[in-house]
Order: structure tokens, then sequence, then C-alpha cells
């Protein structure tokens, strides 16, 4: 059967690296021990003011094409998921195409939040599987929120970061090889809890807007600690039933970044070792939509994944939404 076959992966990071010691200046607390001790973050990338989010996108997609072999050309589908876009209209995704010259590639941009990589990766897969224009698929996670960040605010500033990555889908027909199943579900009662709420037509750029702050990222109510572990198990075990397969089939789980702790519940609710889950936040921070992209490419090049492992992307963002996509690589 026709497939969606990863055949390539790239990622990027801006060049400025902030360590932790940054934020004990501008918060005048140390903040460096907890971020060590607690969540294990020690450093982050961040854009400079002339760095956008298509800057770093077109360098991740530029070495997935590398890695695929394939050519601007040859992508007949670009899909970003990103919720710090180019502009708000049009999309990043119509930016990259004329930037990268992939004059054949249809495009539009998904809007899950910190989700949008997942949920961009199971449509564009499922394009491959029901339509034979498509044979090559490039899926983006994309993420420049030290732009929307409040330098003041504790809360947000010192675990938000910057980066894009990307990966080849190829049409394949390979039994047993590649997409297995995905599934996406959302939470809409967390809609205003968190999110960059300024800017759109509720809120439309005003001098009142900046003034209360609406156009940078804010925590507005508490959502509950426990509800990415319970999601996510959840969600595990509902994708290896619908794949007939066991959670210990799978031999690489990359979880959203947000927080180490509760990659690390996750895996041990299921009786997985804690090893099996990729954690790349120690150097980049939380990086959204990037980070599963990301930490599927650091491993990649650090010789972690082989022909034949399984691998599952689960992820979650503000609103609340969720995914998981399984492949076979």
């Amino acid at each position: 059967m026709r497939n969606a076959i990863i055949i390539g992966s790239g990622s990027y990071a801006p060049e400025q690296i902030v360590p932790n010691s940054f934020f004990n200046s501008i918060l005048g607390t140390d903040v460096d021990s907890w971020l060590r001790e607690v969540v294990q973050i020690s450093e982050r990338r961040w854009c400079q003011d002339e760095e956008s989010v298509a800057d770093l996108i077109e360098k991740a997609c530029q070495a997935a094409m590398d890695d695929a072999g394939i050519t601007a050309g040859m992508v007949d589908l670009l899909i970003i998921g990103t919720d710090t876009p180019e502009y708000i209209s049009p999309a990043t995704a119509s930016v990259i195409q004329h930037r990268m010259k992939m004059i054949n590639a249809a495009t539009f941009d998904v809007n899950a939040a910190c989700a949008g990589f997942v949920t961009a990766l199971d449509i564009g897969a499922r394009y491959i599987r029901t339509d034979e224009d498509y044979k090559h698929v490039m899926v983006v996670g994309a993420y420049t929120m030290s732009k929307h960040l409040d330098l003041t605010d504790k809360k947000t500033v010192t675990l938000f970061a910057d980066g894009a990555a990307a990966i080849v889908l190829a049409a394949e027909d390979k039994p047993g090889k590649g997409f297995l199943a995905g599934k996406l579900q959302a939470d809409g009662q967390y809609c205003e809890a968190m999110g960059i709420y300024g800017g759109g037509s509720k809120y439309p750029v005003t001098h009142d807007l900046i003034d209360a702050k609406k156009h940078k990222l804010q925590f507005v109510k508490k959502i509950p600690g426990e509800v990415n572990p319970d999601v996510w198990t959840k969600l595990v075990h509902d994708i290896c039933h619908k794949a007939n397969i066991a959670v210990t089939d799978i031999d690489h789980y990359f979880f959203t970044q947000i927080n180490i702790n509760s990659i690390f519940e996750t895996m041990d609710r299921l009786g997985q070792p804690r090893e099996k889950a990729a954690t790349i936040m120690h150097h980049f921070g939380y990086t959204g939509s990037a980070c599963l992209p990301m930490a599927f490419d650091q491993w990649k090049k650090s010789g972690k994944l082989r022909p034949g492992d399984t691998v599952l992307f689960v992820g979650s963002g503000g609103g609340l939404a969720f995914g998981v996509c399984l492949f076979k690589l």
C-alpha cells in the first residue's frame, strides 16, 4: 500500500545562546538553580532582532532536503506548524515556497499551538496515502516565541525559546514501513488559559493592546499539571491499540519538551525506560511546535535511530490541542 515514509530531517536553532544567568540579572533573583535542578534547562537559543521565523525555517528545510536527497522542485506540499508566524496573513508557508523556489509545492500553515507539528505530520501522511499527486511532503515545526516574551514575566521568559525543524515524507510502497497510525484531540475549555491574545480580530493592534501586553505570551489561568501525563499516557495506549502493537514495541518516544518531569512521569506510567524518551530542552529550552522534529533530528544525527525502529511523536499545545503519530523507520 502507498504510504508516507520519513526519508529526511533537518533542524536549525539561532546562533544566539541565552544562558540562565541572563535571567538572574534581569529578574533580580537566582532562577538558574531552579531551572537546572527542576526542569533541567541550562540555556536556550533566541533570534537576533533581525531574524524571523522564516529565516529559521529556510535553514531547517534546506538541511532536510539535503538529508533526503531531494531538491526544492520535488516538494509537492509544504505544511508549516507554527503559532509564531511570519505574518498574521499570508501564510508563512507561502513565504518559504517563494524563498526556496518550491515552485511545485502547494502550501498552508497549521496553528494547533505547540501541537502544530504533530498535527501537520498527521495531515501530510494522510495526503500521501490518499492522493497520488503528492510524492514528497515537507512538514515543518517552527517557533520564535522570544519575539513575544515579556522580559519581566518570570513564568514565561525563562522557558521559551526559538527553533525550527523539518521532516520530509515520501510516497513509497514498503509494507510495514512508514506511517502506522495517528490521532488528534482537543480540550477547548483551556482556550483562554495561555496564549498570545492580541493582534487578531478580538484584540486588534492598538496602543491599548500594547499597554495591556496582550501582544505578549501570557499565562492567564492555571492548567493542571497532570493534564499532559494523563492525556499523553492515554494517547499512547490508544494509538498502540489502533496500530495493534504494545507500548514495549515503541523504540523511541518524542514528547513535547515543555517539562522533563511530565515526560518522565508518562514513561513511568507506561512502564517504559525513561531513556527511550528524547529530551533536548537542556540546551534548547522549550521550542514549541519545533521541539518534536528538533528532537527527532538530534537523535537521528546521533545515530540513535535505525531502520526498522518504531517512533512515536506525542504533541500538546495551548487550546488545548493534542496529537500522536506513529511511524516505522
